[in-house]
């Protein structure tokens, strides 16, 4: 994680010291008091070690992270402290505690916050203090400055994340306004509203809180301990007799999915219960057919514990988003095969979409969408002509003909429409493969009706699909990357409702005319898509996905990792 995540700019202390030396850096504040003093002293000096590359920042076995962000904040204040008072240690400081030992509500660790530490040092301050021993300087300056480190890591992580999105996935690109937690804290401190400035980093969305809830939920599950194993076997159907269904019963219970004081025969598969199953295929991601088969006891067998670790992987990734989304945006959660398109926190259309094959995987990103084609062209991108495409026109000389494309060389002014039978396609490879192919609008074309363009790196972008079987499927990877949706003209109809030319009947009529016309947004609408295998409905009710790219996995190794130094 660099500076960049925690909003600081890199300071050479010496430097620093020589600009408040000079009297020419502007922010000081002064406390009177011996004890007071004493501590800023030690500070100085730490903090001047800490610059001449002294391991000062090693307290205990605790190392600082911060170690650019600490000094840089107490230099500015020249060495003043914010966690201590003239009389020991300011209720600030246990009010910092609690929250350090309420990371885990966040999905965090406490232990990432020096929280044994700073319990440590505080209980040996508070016993020296009840037995009339002086305060030890050294000692309130390792407190000092390991409760401002946990602040900073704390803020950033609640802020940004615990991990950097970035270097975890190459691919992540979603842009978020910078905020500064060093500067933060600094105002906060002067106010006297350190902790209160703590919670406002948290992500604001209300998603994010479901999560937290729900988290909570599980966790008192893992507490209680857990819920039963269920054994794999026949599938069950409604009115099936088997010993499995008391602990399927006691299963969906402690979940919430069936009441306690359900009646019926413990080894019978009833309505009451079979209806309890369809709910929770639902929540699962699952074919709602209230079989009890081999899917939907694995889902049911996944702990608790894993589904807390699954909430907690997808706060971590709300907070990787921007504090604010906009007042509306369309909002693509991958792993669920869905897409929404969100006013003022609510949604407003919903639809099925089809992403990319596990070896295909659609990125997450962010983009703006600017414009929609009607009836579109479908332009083939190379890697697809030549690993799909290629094999098909060798082995049916006629596939192009059949599928309404055409072949090009060239590009611009210099581009040739060419015979495809003129083509010895058996002497194509990848490698000489110099054409590019495009499917014109039509029933077949691979885009269908409408393509909503949000211009990125990768190609990828929104588009109807011929293929309409396949929003039937409870798993929905079969595209190249790019996201097919269900409900096209829906989406086309809210996008365009505020142009005053395109309502539905425009726009079918546009599109049955079979040619190509681009037409821009009035505004142009924020598109994120995003990865999370725990997701909030509109009702907050929590689903479950499965990890469908792995991600989750290679995210939970990520956060376990030590924290590297925060700059």
């Amino acid at each position: 994680m660099n500076s960049v995540r925690l909003g600081i700019n890199r300071i050479a202390g010496i430097a620093v010291i020589s600009l408040i030396i000079s009297g020419f850096y502007p922010y000081a504040f002064s406390l009177e008091g011996r004890l007071i003093e004493g501590v800023k002293e030690k500070l100085r000096v730490r903090i001047e070690a800490s610059a001449s590359g002294l391991p000062s920042m090693l307290i205990g076995h605790e190392f600082v992270k911060t170690t650019q962000a600490l000094p840089s904040f107490y230099l500015k204040r020249l060495f003043d402290p914010i966690w201590i008072g003239e009389n020991g240690v300011l209720p600030e400081a246990q009010r910092m505690v609690r929250s350090i030992r309420e990371a885990d509500r966040e999905g965090l660790n406490p232990d990432d916050y020096h929280l044994e530490k700073i319990a440590s040092i505080i209980e040996t301050i508070s016993k020296n203090n009840s037995f009339g021993r002086i305060l030890d300087p050294d000692r309130l300056v390792d407190l000092e400055l390991l409760l401002t480190d946990s602040y900073l890591l704390f803020g950033s992580h609640l802020l940004n994340g615990r991990v950097n999105p970035e270097t975890y996935d190459p691919d992540w690109k979603i842009e978020y306004g910078e905020t500064n937690v060093l500067e933060i804290l600094d105002i906060a401190s002067a106010r006297g509203r350190i902790i209160e400035s703590l919670e406002d980093l948290k992500p604001r969305h209300s998603r994010y809180a479901t999560l937290r809830e729900a988290r909570l939920k599980y966790k008192t599950i893992v507490s209680n301990g857990g819920w039963p194993e269920i054994l794999t076997g026949q599938s069950l159907k409604k009115g099936d007799v088997d010993p499995r269904v008391a602990r399927i019963r006691e299963r969906l219970i402690i979940e919430g999915y069936l009441p306690a004081s359900t009646p019926g025969d413990s080894t019978i598969y009833d309505q009451t219960l079979q209806e309890s199953v369809m709910e929770f295929q639902v929540h699962y991601g699952l074919e709602q057919d209230g079989v009890i088969g081999p899917a939907t006891i694995h889902a049911m067998n996944i702990s608790a514990r894993q589904r807390v670790r699954q909430i907690s992987l997808s706060m971590e990734r709300w907070r990787w988003l921007p504090r604010d989304l906009g007042p509306r945006y369309i909002r693509v959660n991958i792993a669920n095969f869905k897409l929404a398109v969100i006013e003022e926190e609510e949604s407003v259309l919903e639809m099925k979409v089809i992403v990319g094959l596990s070896y295909r995987q659609t990125p997450v990103f962010s983009g703006k969408m600017i414009y929609l084609v009607l009836s579109p062209y479908w332009n083939v991108p190379h890697n697809i002509a030549v690993k799909d495409k290629l094999p098909s026109i060798k082995k049916d000389p006629e596939y192009l003909i059949k599928n309404n494309m055409k072949v090009f060389m060239g590009w611009g002014a210099d581009t040739k429409q060419i015979d495809p039978m003129s083509v010895d396609w058996s002497k194509v490879t990848a490698s000489n493969f110099g054409y590019w192919l495009r499917q014109d609008p039509g029933p077949g074309n691979a885009l269908g009706k409408v393509k909503f363009m949000f211009p990125n790196k990768y190609n990828v972008y929104l588009h109807d699909t011929p293929s309409r079987e396949l929003f039937d499927r409870a798993v929905g990877t079969f595209s190249s990357g790019c996201i097919r949706i269900a409900k096209p003209i829906e989406l086309a109809e809210y996008l365009l409702r505020d142009s005053g030319e395109w309502n539905r009947k425009a726009i079918l009529e546009a599109v049955e005319k079979g040619e190509e016309k681009t037409v821009r947004l009035k505004e142009p609408v924020p598109v994120y898509l995003i990865y999370s295998t725990a997701l909030v409905n509109e009702d907050g009710s929590i689903d479950f996905r499965d990890d469908i790219y792995k991600r989750d996995i290679k995210l939970d190794e990520a956060m376990k990792q030590v924290l590297p130094d925060l700059m």
